[in-house]
């Protein structure tokens, strides 16, 4: 059976994942560099339940050992996922915390379904409205068939993410048009890989991205360029905002680094390689008429063809070590009260 042109360039941008997650692991001045690996995430959890699921195992879906969590539960409870790609839409209902969803590795567990809709919430593959949410190593995918030309202007979210002290760990996140909706509430994300084109990290979350991979896709429907980020921070007085340390963005096509979305857009981009996909302006405020004096877009210390500042807009900024301190450490998401491992 024949593939379409999404599923193969899918499975090229997996593969590309992988390998890069390989380089990840490599040797440094002879000594392996920190990881944060399944034994370890584990470990530091401790939880006292293991639920399976597979297609030999108790629970065939996901959403059925969902389900299967009592309410209101109070103590972890690991939902283990076989390899393997589960092709279903998941809910993890507000009542539901505690949950550490593991997988056998994001190149090899995947939830994927293919809902598009002019609301980011119907379009959701996987939501999580729970506090206390960890997931590892699992792809979260939306390949509804957007993105192309004469297809519709529709969102495809990948993962909704509304609960708050919600951790990503080695995930990746897939889908060419809103991939990750990062709705509210403190999140971190590390060594996570996130792809798509037009706002596709945004929300109003406060999130850090630790040492994460961003891969630029082109959108064929529209001759506007994309933006990577669109943070919806209202006031002065909202903690949110989104911070990238290290990491990497590079791919296909022009894009901006994010857009300013309301008149007190946080976003932060810190010690990150920027390759040459990063337009010269660097942002826009595209569609949004308001003041930029309450903004605060800014990069620190990037490297890379795209962090050149010559031309950026005058709005942005290039942060001074006193300005971007704040940002730097786990304590923007007061990640030493809820995060089982940071680094």
């Amino acid at each position: 059976m024949s593939q379409s042109p999404l599923s193969t360039l899918f499975v090229a941008i997996l593969l590309l994942s992988i390998s890069s997650s390989i380089f990840a692991d490599a040797l440094v001045d002879g000594k392996r560099k920190d990881i944060v690996d399944a034994p370890l995430l584990t470990s530091k959890i401790g939880a006292n339940r293991t639920v399976l699921v597979g297609p030999a195992e108790e629970y065939r879906t996901v959403q059925a050992a969902i389900d299967a969590v009592p309410e209101g539960n109070s103590d972890w409870i690991i939902v283990h996922l076989r390899a393997g790609v589960y092709r279903e839409k998941v809910i993890i209902p507000e009542n539901k915390p505690f949950i550490y969803l593991r997988g056998n590795g994001k190149g090899r567990t995947a939830i994927v379904w293919d809902d598009s809709s002019t609301n980011n919430t119907e379009s959701a593959t996987f939501t999580v409205r729970a506090d206390n949410f960890v997931a590892f190593g699992i792809s979260f995918k939306n390949d509804a068939p957007i993105g192309v030309p004469s297809t519709p202007f529709n969102q495809s979210v990948a993962a909704m993410v509304s609960g708050d002290k919600a951790a990503f760990y080695h995930c990746a996140f897939y889908s060419p048009h809103n991939t990750l909706f990062d709705h509210k509430g403190r999140h971190y994300y590390e060594s996570c890989y996130i792809q798509g084109n037009i706002d596709f990290i945004f929300g109003r979350g406060q999130s850090i991205f630790q040492s994460c991979e961003i891969f630029v896709l082109p959108d064929r429907r529209t001759k506007i360029l994309g933006s990577i980020t669109a943070h919806n921070r209202r006031s002065a007085d909202d903690d949110s905002g989104f911070v990238f340390l290290k990491g990497k963005v590079y791919g296909v096509g022009d894009v901006f680094l994010g857009r300013a979305n309301e008149a007190y857009s946080r976003v932060v981009f810190a010690g990150t390689y920027l390759s040459k996909t990063i337009t010269p302006a660097g942002w826009t405020n595209w569609s949004y008429a308001g003041k930029t004096d309450n903004l605060l877009i800014g990069e620190f210390a990037c490297q890379g063809p795209g962090a050149d500042p010559a031309h950026r807009v005058r709005w942005s900024r290039q942060l001074s070590e006193q300005d971007v301190a704040p940002f730097l450490s786990i304590d923007f998401i007061n990640g030493k009260e809820w995060l089982p491992v940071y680094y």
